[in-house]
């Protein structure tokens, strides 16, 4: 049995995109609206951090990034293989950057994490945040998304609910992040920027806390969407 709620999270995100109109005109920048495919994909990746949980996949471990990867195929295309064929060539060209982008790929996150596991897990959740949006950026497209999925399976892997967007926190999440994803995360100044930046998304986080997101040790399982992954 998995860890998540997974209907408690399909309803505060469904909530967001039947108030994302209203939400979207009060942030910094605008953003595309949220489609019914962009939430099935979200709902998905849950979905597929909650096996990862369930299989205990450390998915910064050598030989298991790939399955960081597939957090970010889901977002942007969901489960369905044979759909993936559409996107062959940006799963490719997504796949070259997350290996090999000097600065930014995923050695960059495995780097960064080994170095400060002495943190809370709010810190340690928000630094890998701040590592996948901030320039450049670990995926070329869907990092906000895939940023609070790797956020919510850091907060689990440490004995903490997941993070869930809801209408009540979309405007401290989304302007934050607009900033973060503009701030370079190599050079002098990154030493002095995302130290601070990395904290208030930590306390924001811990802020949301949300135990309904977790299923009680006895409940019985809630079924989902079936869903195939690639593993």
């Amino acid at each position: 049995m998995g860890l998540l709620n997974l209907p408690a999270i399909e309803a505060s995100l469904r909530r967001v995109q039947q108030n994302f109109e209203s939400i979207n005109q009060q942030l910094t920048g605008q953003r595309d609206p949220m489609s019914d495919e962009v939430v099935e994909n979200l709902l998905a990746g849950y979905a597929y951090v909650d096996i990862l949980m369930e299989w205990d996949i450390d998915i910064f471990a050598k030989g298991k990034h790939k399955y960081l990867l597939e957090l970010n195929n889901i977002v942007l295309c969901g489960p369905d293989q044979e759909l993936r064929a559409e996107f062959a060539q940006h799963i490719k060209a997504t796949h070259s950057r997350f290996y090999e982008e000097p600065g930014g790929g995923i050695e960059d996150m495995v780097e960064w994490r080994a170095n400060h596991l002495s943190e809370s897990v709010w810190k340690l959740a928000a630094g890998l945040y701040v590592r996948a949006l901030s320039r450049p950026q670990l995926f070329i497209e869907g990092n906000h998304r895939t940023g609070a999925l790797i956020a919510s399976y850091v907060l689990l892997r440490g004995g903490k609910p997941p993070f869930v967007l809801t209408v009540d926190n979309a405007l401290a999440y989304f302007d934050p992040s607009t900033v973060i994803r503009n701030i370079s995360k190599l050079g002098p100044i990154a030493l002095f920027r995302l130290p601070g930046v990395k904290s208030r998304f930590a306390r924001f986080l811990e802020d949301q806390t949300n135990p309904r997101y977790l299923l009680a040790p006895d409940a019985p399982a809630v079924p989902g969407s079936p869903c195939s992954f690639n593993f």
